[in-house]
């Protein structure tokens, strides 16, 4: 089967999270990726552990690594950085997220390699841009502190949380994987290559989506609401006789049909709760008042009995049963990969679903290669 990225050649010179995300979600769909790795410890996350895999890998590294080559080079040693230069010379699209100016300095950057091939695409990646903020460390939990998530995230009045995973680092990825793409089109009309820039306090401006228009389009700032949704109701967690259920009600018929679920149906005529700008008026009473009605069953039986009504309601999943869903549901989110001698290592399924060419699962993450 072909692939949609076959013949696409990607040298990778980015680390940990964001860069590595972009360019295995390139190789799933069929390019080749060649990593290039420090002399002895290779890309960061190869000793961001516990957890590791049964063969001592770090799953960290694991996550976004397979489908892709190894090469080891010290880039301060002429004839490795000699290698370097000629990997870029057969490589359709270059990827780094060093500080900027770090790849300028070994004549690698993206002005100074497209002005030699002026159909390569040069992807950079970076925590605040390469202007003002050229100098800044870009880690996740920063951009998440200083780009408003941490500021929305977590209880009412309580400190302010990260998400659970370093989702900016994902953003961008996904973010520099749309550009790439957007570049290669471009490229196959035109023959002209270019540069691709995406920095983290960006991507994550941008996907702030509703809570980001809020500001620029209406000059409110949000704050933290724990749970609870800033426009719509009841759409938040609420308490049950045992548990906690995830309610989703996004528009009237859904509310009337869980107060018909919870016995209670003139709920749904309550001028407080008619339509939805009246339950987000009144989100404290409206609360109250569901709770009350679910406080003799338990969340997983509540949430079969509001599915089944089509009313968007849930249980909170621990990972391990976020996954086990997936399973029952058919989705296959678990895919084995085998090392060079054979042993498997289980890895998260490419969400994308093509018809004609779907991703590919060839190799597992790379073992460190000897300097």
């Amino acid at each position: 089967m072909t692939a949609a990225l076959d013949n696409l050649k990607i040298l990778d010179f980015s680390r940990v999270l964001a860069g590595p995300f972009a360019t295995m979600l390139l190789a799933d769909l069929g390019a080749t990726v060649t990593k290039v790795e420090r002399p002895g410890v290779g890309d960061d996350t190869r000793a961001w552990g516990p957890p590791h895999d049964a063969d001592g890998v770090a799953t960290y590294f694991d996550a976004v690594n397979r489908n892709k080559d190894s090469v080891v080079l010290d880039l301060g040693v002429p004839d490795d950085l000699a290698r370097a230069r000629a990997l870029a010379a057969g490589a359709d699209v270059v990827v780094e997220n060093f500080r900027p100016g770090v790849m300028e300095g070994l004549g690698l950057s993206g002005p100074q390699l497209c002005a030699e091939r002026p159909a390569l695409i040069y992807c950079s990646i970076t925590g605040f841009g390469s202007g003002d903020g050229a100098a800044l460390p870009g880690y996740d939990l920063l951009i998440q502190a200083l780009g408003g998530l941490m500021s929305i995230t977590g209880a009412a009045g309580g400190e302010p949380q990260k998400v659970g995973v370093a989702l900016v680092d994902v953003l961008a990825g996904l973010f520099a994987g749309v550009g790439i793409l957007a570049a290669l089109h471009h490229r196959e009309r035109t023959g002209e290559g270019q540069l691709v820039e995406v920095n983290l306090l960006s991507s994550l401006l941008a996907a702030l989506v509703n809570q980001g228009s809020a500001f620029t389009a209406g000059g409110v700032v949000p704050q933290r609401m724990g749970n609870a949704h800033p426009s719509i109701a009841p759409y938040e967690l609420l308490a049950t006789g045992d548990g906690e259920l995830v309610l989703a009600v996004g528009n009237d018929r859904q509310f009337a049909a869980l107060c018909h679920v919870v016995e209670d149906p003139e709920l749904a005529a309550d001028p407080r709760f008619a339509t939805n700008a009246d339950r987000v008026a009144h989100r404290a009473p409206l609360r109250a008042e569901l709770e009350a009605r679910l406080a003799h069953r338990s969340a997983p039986a509540w949430a079969a009995e509001l599915t089944a009504a089509r009313v968007p309601a849930g249980v909170v999943n621990d990972v391990g049963a976020a996954f086990a869903l997936a399973a029952s549901l058919g989705l296959d989110p678990i895919v084995e990969l085998p090392r060079e001698d054979g042993s498997p290592v289980a890895v998260t399924r490419n969400p994308i679903g093509l018809s004609a060419t779907p991703p590919t699962y060839r190799t597992a993450p790379p073992r460190l290669p000897p300097a």
